[in-house]
């Protein structure tokens, strides 16, 4: 079976995952400022309820802003929302132009976040800031091709952080080897998921976010079922058309992983004014991951073949597969059910 070259690679990935009982949940921490009137604005913060560290994560902004009116904090999700009236009339007319928001606790949590402003004008900002780059100058003009580097770099982030994406990736590996079945494969995941992040981003698409991330665990969970079925198995079997035709298989769930990202994607937030740039470079962004992914499975087993050496030590390595064959199969079986059962509870309360 062309699957068996990856096995190896499955206990790797699945040593290097941190707390693989529970998949990643994208949730960055955005800070959102509205101007309302001349050099008021509108403050919201959200982030996420569990923390690395005992610092907190806080939004900072100019010592010169009065906080008119705060609200209570209220729970949104794994997050959670603050939300203040800020007074910046003391920094004269160009408001917050050309003074810095950020954030601080960032390093002591390795956590990044969003910074936007929308100016009463029509203008719009955003900007990642991280423990390299704790603040944003904001500046004259908001830059087009920051939009288009950030939401590249967050899209990367997300399904590289994300495990239950990855876990998929990784069984449609399994299942078809290398080659053009592959490519085709691969290009149906990402024809499908492009397809549903437009279409929910736009606004042309609503859904229950619980019952995504439900359907989503069991897409992996089904993946599972189809890679216990040994090739040999007669083509009448159940999952005979997944080994077959592994392209609908992919095709089919990429669209609800797709609604997976476009969760990710409002949890962050767009530019008003620079949507279908932000949402075409966060679209890149899981591109370069996910085939950076890839790459590198493929990668390690190639390199795995050069230490070994010789052929003989390659056909021992082939021999021990076999009885290694269900590991990574049961792996994502239970991990994918743990998911299920976790996030069907999380849909019923």
């Amino acid at each position: 079976m062309k699957s068996r070259i990856f096995i190896p690679l499955a206990l790797l990935i699945t040593l290097l995952q941190p707390d693989t009982a529970e998949a990643h949940r994208f949730a960055p921490s955005l800070f959102k400022l509205v101007e309302i009137t001349a050099r008021t604005y509108n403050v919201v913060w959200k982030t996420p309820t569990e923390a690395t560290s005992n610092v907190p994560l806080r939004p900072s902004w100019p010592v010169s802003c009065v906080v008119k009116t705060e609200n209570l904090v209220v729970r949104e999700g794994t997050g959670t929302v603050s939300s203040w009236m800020l007074d910046c009339e003391p920094l004269g007319k160009d408001g917050l132009v050309g003074q810095r928001l950020g954030v601080t606790g960032l390093a002591e949590n390795q956590a990044s976040a969003m910074v936007m402003l929308s100016l009463s004008d029509g203008r719009s900002y955003q900007s990642v800031v991280n423990a390299a780059a704790p603040d944003f100058l904001v500046p004259a003009q908001p830059s087009q091709s920051k939009v288009m580097t950030e939401y590249a770099v967050l899209g990367t982030e997300h399904i590289w952080g994300g495990i239950d994406h990855l876990m998929f990736v990784f069984g449609l590996l399994l299942l078809v080897g290398g080659g053009s079945r592959l490519l085709w494969t691969i290009t149906a995941f990402t024809v499908g998921h492009s397809i549903t992040l437009a279409l929910v981003t736009l606004g042309f698409l609503a859904y229950p976010v619980s019952l995504i991330e439900f359907a989503i665990a069991l897409s992996i969970f089904v993946l599972a079922l189809a890679l216990s079925q040994k090739e040999q198995d007669s083509p009448h079997q159940r999952f005979s058309l997944f080994r077959s035709h592994p392209w609908w298989l992919a095709g089919g769930f990429g669209l609800l992983h797709g609604m997976g990202f476009a969760g990710a994607l409002a949890e962050i937030g767009l530019p008003q004014s620079n949507v279908p740039l932000a949402l075409l470079f966060f679209n890149i962004g899981i591109e370069v991951g996910q085939i950076a992914f890839v790459m590198l499975a493929i990668g390690a087993w190639g390199l795995l073949k050069v230490v070994l050496g010789s052929s003989l030590a390659t056909e021992r390595i082939v021999i021990r597969q076999e009885r290694l064959l269900p590991i990574p199969v049961y792996l994502l079986g239970g991990l994918s059910a743990m998911w299920c059962i976790e996030r069907g509870l999380e849909m019923l309360g």
